[in-house]
């Protein structure tokens, strides 16, 4: 084979890999070992979380064959990474995007483990969870690179996109036809829970965003301000 053309071949193959790395990258663990990992209910799995197959009921122990025997320390590093992945597992991002929301976070003025959490909550896969769109944040990430979600009605197929104060999250026109989104209505019509910051329509299956959302507003019990620290180690 000629030298330059296997050359050429070797190049074009390291660039497709680099490219799918950093574009098609996903979390394939199950979700159920995640919660197991964290000692508590994480409810990456929307309804069955509810559930008595929940796994946080039938094995409520750490995942492994020493599960049930293992007992970790609690060194401050620990809790530390503890908290960032309890954090990191719960909006469903990898290693690699929680960092880069981190540094945005980090370069801006406030308090950057509380910039951190509005970061994430802003998502637009979190915005269509916390819509009630979707039953999980890994499902509202679905709809979103499936192209059904549009924000101003304009189609957008990018979950980490930051959604702004002011625009309208919903479901395209032309999929509102669909057996799943005609079933919801009634779903969020009966829905309670809508954070603050979020004015639902929800016979349209719209909802704008009035403000940013507050410390409060995000539901989730930890210290974020824990993830500075161990990112500063």
């Amino acid at each position: 084979m000629d030298v330059g053309r296997k050359n050429r071949d070797e190049f074009k193959f390291r660039v497709c890999n680099q490219f799918f790395k950093e574009n098609m990258a996903r979390d394939i663990n199950a979700k159920c070992r995640k919660c197991r990992r964290a000692g508590e209910k994480l409810f990456l799995k929307g309804d069955r979380c509810n559930g008595p197959k929940c796994a946080m009921i039938k094995r409520a122990y750490v995942p492994g064959v020493h599960g049930k025997k293992m007992r970790r320390g609690g060194s401050e590093y620990g809790m530390q990474l503890a908290v960032k992945q309890k954090i990191r597992r719960i909006y469903g991002v990898l290693e690699k995007q929680f960092k880069r929301h981190f540094n945005e976070a980090k370069s801006k003025k406030g308090v950057t483990g509380d910039l951190l959490l509005v970061r994430l909550e802003t998502r637009l896969d979190n915005v269509v969870y916390r819509i009630g769109l979707a039953s999980s944040r890994s499902l509202a990430r679905q709809l979103v690179n499936h192209g059904l979600i549009t924000i101003d009605d304009k189609k957008v197929t990018i979950p980490s996109f930051e959604v702004k104060i002011g625009q309208t999250i919903g479901v395209k026109e032309s999929k509102k036809e669909k057996k799943y989104f005609q079933e919801l209505k009634q779903v969020i019509k009966n829905k309670k829970d809508f954070p603050a910051w979020i004015d639902v329509k929800g016979q349209l299956m719209k909802g704008k965003i009035v403000g940013l959302p507050q410390r409060d507003d995000v539901g989730i019990n930890v210290d974020a301000q824990v993830v500075v620290e161990y990112y500063s180690r």
